[in-house]
């Protein structure tokens, strides 16, 4: 369980939690979108997701598996009131991290979502005084990509027919170096540049615009 399986169309404060206020434009109340760490009560709604995005979707099993081992695991959902929205996770081993998996609700795509996931996990990787983060993603999902750029990742290789399922290339993918304060600083640009969440696609408006 090494591969970071992502799955949103892109191109979280201090460890447990980041939140994000928006306002409508009609002045109607603000939404928040709460990262916290995956419980078993999340795992349906996990796993709903997962059945929508991805081709070969995680079991239930496995999903309790991972996060019933706190020591070299860190899985965290996104939440807008009691929905989630989406989720990530992360193993954690001796100087690094590995990036598992991102997933996103499909109507939530494009508003954020997989940003504030990957704010979190890379805090959490700091605050376990991981140096390095790692992942791997499709050769053809430049949107991911682009996100993983922002973050600091570099490519590193390729691992042939990696998803095999779709009969695609992962590219490997590094950020080092990442319990240095540039680091820290990178991450608190991040997370000055978030917007504020729109409505899910589908709620009376057109599909929101990636985020830059």
């Amino acid at each position: 369980m090494t591969s970071v399986r992502a799955m949103f169309h892109l191109r979280s404060g201090r460890a447990g939690k980041v939140a994000r206020k928006s306002k409508a434009a009609d002045g109607a109340p603000e939404r928040v979108v709460e990262v916290v760490p995956m419980r078993r009560s999340h795992l349906k709604s996990v796993i709903a997701i997962e059945r929508r995005i991805f081709p070969s979707p995680w079991s239930l099993g496995l999903y309790l598996s991972e996060i019933t081992q706190p020591a070299t695991r860190a899985y965290y959902v996104a939440c807008v009131g009691p929905q989630v929205v989406g989720y990530a996770g992360m193993m954690v081993v001796v100087g690094e991290a590995h990036v598992t998996n991102i997933g996103v609700a499909p109507e939530w795509q494009r508003h954020g979502v997989a940003r504030r996931l990957l704010l979190q996990l890379a805090r959490e990787a700091r605050q376990r005084s991981a140096q390095h983060l790692t992942l791997e993603v499709r050769v053809s999902n430049v949107g991911a990509q682009a996100l993983y750029h922002e973050f600091g990742f570099v490519p590193a290789g390729v691992r042939k027919n990696y998803y095999s399922e779709v009969h695609e290339d992962a590219l490997v993918m590094w950020a080092h170096d990442i319990h240095t304060d540039d680091y820290r600083l990178r991450l608190e640009g991040i997370e000055a540049r978030l917007r504020p969440l729109g409505p899910p696609h589908g709620a009376g408006q057109a599909p929101a615009a990636p985020e830059k």
